[in-house]
């Protein structure tokens, strides 16, 4: 099975550090090596990207960054986990990375979805 984790962030903290993009690297190679992970990448800030909205049948961009929006996903990764379980625990293992290098005064989220295997 397939799941995408999605590491909420807030833009106003700044980008991650050097030290904590090391060990969330070290954490995809374990992952990579035991053919857990699939693919990781993270977000550039929301000022770069836009936001795309149908209604009334007609489509408007917006252009970032997106201030009324109070959490963004910050940075993702697929899974090749044979159960949801098994993804919870990358997720937590990931969250604990962000604890070790930031401290306990860190509040993060992880959301877990699990994907469609239909493929195009």
């Amino acid at each position: 099975m397939r799941f995408m984790m999605m590491i909420k962030s807030d833009e106003k903290a700044g980008p991650p550090s050097a030290e904590l993009v090391a060990a969330i690297g070290q954490l995809g190679a374990e992952m990579a090596k035991a053919g857990v992970l699939l693919e990781m990448g993270g977000l550039f800030p929301s000022a770069a990207g836009a936001k795309l909205r149908l209604s009334g049948g007609k489509v408007t961009v917006n252009d970032g960054p997106f201030t009324e929006t109070k959490e963004l996903v910050g940075g993702y990764a697929i899974l090749a986990a044979k159960s949801k379980e098994e993804a919870i625990e990358y997720g937590r293992r990931f969250l604990n990375v962000h604890a070790d290098i930031l401290g306990n005064s860190y509040e993060g989220e992880l959301e877990i979805r699990q994907m469609s295997e239909g493929r195009p």
